[in-house]
């Protein structure tokens, strides 16, 4: 049987801007779970200098590994009846599909499901701000990754003037309050901001205006967010400010390299929730039932896929 991680509080000291590190847990026990962090146990034979890419083949190999984990993850929280919310924010390009792809992979779907909502409906701009981010909140037993989540109103709806003034102020007094309320229903809230640097970014959109199959990632409020980068970069800074609790903090994943920012991501994700290998004991399968005269359908009774390769 193996046993419980043992969680340890990162001793380091964290700023609003500098958000690398991880604040203490509160009180709250269901905060603690947000704030308490242990790195995933590294991979002995991948060694790579801070800064230097990571290969193809020493991030797959390390992927593999992680993905064994997110399993076992899973079916703990599974077990447990907990309730997870992860949060995907960040630039444009900087990285949160892939991240939250690479998670999903191993998953089991009938437990974990990602939502990205698309703009509201004209009902949905009359509600409560936060009304249809609630019916996505996960049951007991459930992961819920949000790409993009109700920060849009400290993002985009405030750069490019999608909501009022008074709606702007209302979200940053509300916003904290929501979140622990939310903390203090049980569930597990954690938050991610990708951060992009402008030469990656750039990098990324002239890539993805070069292939075909990346050119729908390229929407008309991507093209406006290069016009307006500072105006982007001051909102992020005035988010971090009103929302960066100890009860819910914000996490900065640097993401120039993505195959580093995916493989961070997965092992703090792990380590915020310590969870035991509840991996069952080997399958056994039984033996197919004899054949006792079935006879099948003549084959050309059946419609099939022509082979084309």
């Amino acid at each position: 049987m193996a046993t419980k991680r043992e969680a340890k509080p990162d001793r380091g000291r964290r700023s609003d801007r500098a958000s690398t590190g991880h604040k203490k847990p509160g009180g709250d026990p269901a905060a603690a779970a947000t704030a308490v962090a242990v790195p995933a146990p590294p991979a002995a034979d991948i060694v790579v200098e801070h800064g230097q890419r990571l290969s193809a083949r020493d991030y797959e190999k390390e992927l593999s590994r992680l993905y064994i984990e997110l399993v076992k993850w899973q079916e703990w929280i599974r077990h447990e009846g907990l309730k997870v919310v992860v949060l995907f924010e960040g630039r444009d390009a900087a990285g949160k599909g892939g991240a939250i792809k690479r998670i999903m992979e191993p998953l089991n779907p009938r437990g974990a499901r990602v939502v990205a909502l698309p703009a509201p409906t004209e009902r949905e701009k009359t509600q409560w701000y936060f009304q249809r981010y609630v019916t996505h909140l996960p049951a007991a037993g459930e992961v819920v990754l949000f790409d993009r989540s109700w920060y849009n109103r400290a993002g985009v709806e405030r750069v490019m003037g999608f909501c009022s003034e008074a709606e702007y102020q209302e979200f940053l007094r509300s916003c904290p309050e929501f979140e622990r309320m939310l903390i203090r229903s049980g569930i597990i809230l954690v938050k991610y901001w990708f951060s992009v640097s402008d030469a990656e970014q750039e990098r990324r959109f002239q890539e993805r205006l070069a292939d075909p199959t990346k050119r729908w990632k390229l929407s008309p409020m991507d093209l406006e967010s290069r016009a307006r980068w500072l105006e982007y970069s001051k909102a992020k800074d005035t988010m971090f400010a009103f929302t960066d609790i100890k009860q819910a903090p914000w996490y900065v994943v640097p993401s120039d390299d993505k195959r580093r920012a995916r493989l961070n991501v997965i092992g703090h994700l792990l380590s915020l929730i310590p969870y035991q290998d509840l991996t069952p004991e080997p399958i056994v399968l039984p033996p197919r039932q004899a054949d006792t005269g079935y006879v099948r359908p003549p084959i050309t009774d059946q419609t099939f896929v022509p082979e084309r390769y």
